[in-house]
């Protein structure tokens, strides 16, 4: 187990080929073994459990991959980033979008779809293009509605590559969202809400996906990764694996003011617990690698109010700088929670120049359609990559990976990523049941 097993996969985009450098311990080739093994019983799981609750609409999952442990990280439900997907491969989207859309609302044809409000995002728009273009080919009519009161007519917006997006005011008929002459038959939203939920969208009686309930306005991470914990388990126990293995500790905090340095008491203390228990299952895997922790508010997108801790002692001097950033999210919202997590090493390198990258995995339903690698020069194995400056390299291979391949070594490409997609269907899993959760309580 503490020998390290130096691997190789080969990545073919087109422009170039690329290497994708990743060092594994042999327990991370185990368990891609353990889950060839057990397909059709992971299949078959998977099935009983989409008859049981229905998936998101769709969603993205970032991973981490330290060799001795692949767990996720993140779970976005109004995800961006669809321009960053090989386009080789996007009619896996396209089949998956028509087949989730029909079951959630059957007979639709209309998509009222509403982006984020920041119009000068050029590179959010290109994401907006492509996630019109699979809408499109999967045969649905596609329009947006913008929740910008800056915008009270048609407005073009003109894209880097010379693409143009058409966004409209939004409306409202009695209990209904609509443009004019155009009255959709489900409204998807690709806004996460950092800034609530606006009068407009509230007591709807129409088709709503993804909840807007579950926007980063009213969602925390900590309760997404409650969830998981128990998806992760369950699953654990059903192939005979240590969840540990696919899933990371945490805790969380709320009431905490980073600038008046309110609640530090709770993060320290929380901190102090996870270490000793990440430690404790290092010893049990022989793991020589020092543990750490992310602090990262409990709701929100971006990358942003994202810290590394190696030691707990280290919470009890932030200077200024590091408060401050800490302080906020997305648009300026303060943070009030924040979810501690294990620390997931990243062993994963792209590129001549071994920048340090972690994948990115896109579903439509229940289905992975592809995802990406986001890379980044200037960053550690031990820190946030979703930061300035990172960059974003397609899952594109010199075959599909959709499948695996059982005659291929169990680290072959195609298995190393049926190995992901598993973890992010457990995370998208966890994601149903949020939202079941939700629906069962009255507020979605």
């Amino acid at each position: 187990m503490t020998n390290i097993i130096k691997r190789t996969t080969m990545l073919v985009t087109s422009h170039a080929a690329l290497q994708l450098n990743t060092s594994v311990t042999e327990q991370l080739h185990v368990l891609e073994s353990h889950f060839l093994a057990r397909r059709k019983l992971i299949e078959g799981w998977f099935h009983s459990q989409w008859e049981q609750t229905m998936p998101p609409v769709y969603g993205s999952i970032d991973l981490r991959n330290s060799g001795f442990k692949l767990a996720p990280i993140d779970m976005n439900l109004f995800p961006a980033g669809f321009n960053n997907l090989n386009p080789d491969f996007l009619n896996y989207s396209v089949s998956a979008a028509h087949a989730i859309i029909q079951k959630a609302v059957p007979g639709a044809k209309k998509i009222l779809l509403i982006p984020e409000s920041h119009t000068r995002n050029l590179r959010y728009w290109s994401n907006i293009k492509i996630l019109q273009d699979i809408l499109i080919k999967a045969g649905f009519q596609v329009r947006f509605g913008i929740l910008s009161a800056e915008i009270t007519a048609p407005h073009e917006i003109v894209l880097e590559s010379g693409g143009k997006v058409l966004v409209e005011p939004l409306r409202r008929k009695d209990n209904a969202l609509c443009l004019d002459q155009y009255e959709p038959d489900i409204v998807l939203l690709n806004n996460d809400l950092s800034d609530g939920i606006p009068e407009i969208l509230q007591n709807l009686q129409q088709a709503v996906v993804p909840p807007a309930q579950l926007g980063w306005s009213q969602r925390f991470k900590s309760e997404h990764f409650q969830y998981y914990a128990l998806v992760a388990a369950e699953f654990a126990e059903l192939v005979n694996i240590d969840p540990w293995l696919i899933s990371p500790l945490f805790r969380y905090c709320g009431e905490i003011d980073f600038m008046q340095q309110e609640g530090m008491e709770c993060l320290g203390a929380n901190a102090e617990v996870l270490f000793a228990e990440i430690q404790k299952k290092y010893n049990e895997y022989r793991i020589p690698h020092q543990p750490f922790l992310i602090i990262k508010a409990d709701a929100g997108t971006y990358g942003m109010a994202v810290m590394t801790v190696r030691d707990a002692n280290e919470l009890g001097s932030l200077n200024r700088k590091q408060r401050t950033r800490m302080s906020m999210t997305k648009g300026g919202q303060p943070v009030r929670r924040v979810i501690i997590q294990e620390g997931v090493y990243t062993f994963e390198t792209f590129g001549p120049d071994k920048a340090v990258a972690e994948p990115v995995i896109y579903l439509w339903g229940s289905q992975v359609v592809g995802g990406f690698y986001r890379v980044h020069q200037n960053r550690g194995i031990d820190e946030n990559l979703n930061s300035p400056g990172m960059k974003f390299e397609p899952l594109a291979f010199a075959q599909t990976c959709h499948e695996p391949r059982e005659d291929m070594d169990p680290d072959a490409c195609p298995n190393r990523f049926y190995t992901y997609g598993i973890v992010a269907k457990l995370s998208m899993l966890a994601a149903a049941r949020e939202i079941k959760g939700l629906r069962q309580a009255g507020n979605g």
